[in-house]
């Protein structure tokens, strides 16, 4: 038995963990439609996340990607990769909790490294003040706690194809 169709499927995790490129290859694997809650925010606003960040804050974001999400969990079905902070609001953890899950664990350095690789500000701002390693290192501290809380499944970091493989095989196996 597999995972409902009813019922979404959210990646959690750190930014620049790979909830996109898994989150691609799983809903391949599983027959499903992928969705990206970032590309969907742009889309749904017209605005880069960049843009909303600067002229109304990280709270202002964090409102519309509510809303965003609220609007993508209405559509079940999906494989859905979220937004690194979407944990952060109270109401994002009961929309996801409509759904199953899966948390990718990421390794703070691999994470330094791939930002570093793919420097993007008008899709990842920057969080804080500090240091890029120093601020990822921050704030994976900081929300391990509520990806623990909400996630039904925790994948560890490791290679890309095994855990696309381990996650397919499990997700296809998923007991309500």
């Amino acid at each position: 038995m597999a995972v409902s169709p009813d019922k979404n499927i959210y990646l959690v995790g750190p930014r620049a963990c790979g909830k996109t490129t898994i989150g691609r290859k799983l809903a391949q694997a599983l027959g499903r439609p992928f969705m990206d809650l970032d590309e969907e925010f742009v889309e749904t606003t017209g605005r880069t996340i960049a843009d909303v960040v600067e002229t109304e804050g990280w709270e202002g974001f964090r409102e519309l990607e509510t809303a965003v999400l609220a609007a993508v969990a209405e559509t079940p079905g999906n494989v859905v990769a979220t937004g690194g902070g979407v944990v952060l609001k109270a109401r994002n953890r009961e929309l996801l909790g409509g759904g199953v899950v899966v948390y990718l664990q990421a390794d703070p350095d691999k994470v330094v490294a791939r930002l570093m690789a793919e420097l993007m500000p008008e899709q990842r701002p920057a969080l804080t003040d500090l240091s890029l390693e120093d601020e990822v290192r921050k704030t994976v501290l900081e929300r391990e706690p509520y990806y623990m809380a909400v996630a039904q499944l925790v994948a560890p970091d490791a290679p890309l194809e095994e855990l696309t493989a381990r996650l397919t095989q499990e997700l296809t196996n998923w007991q309500e």
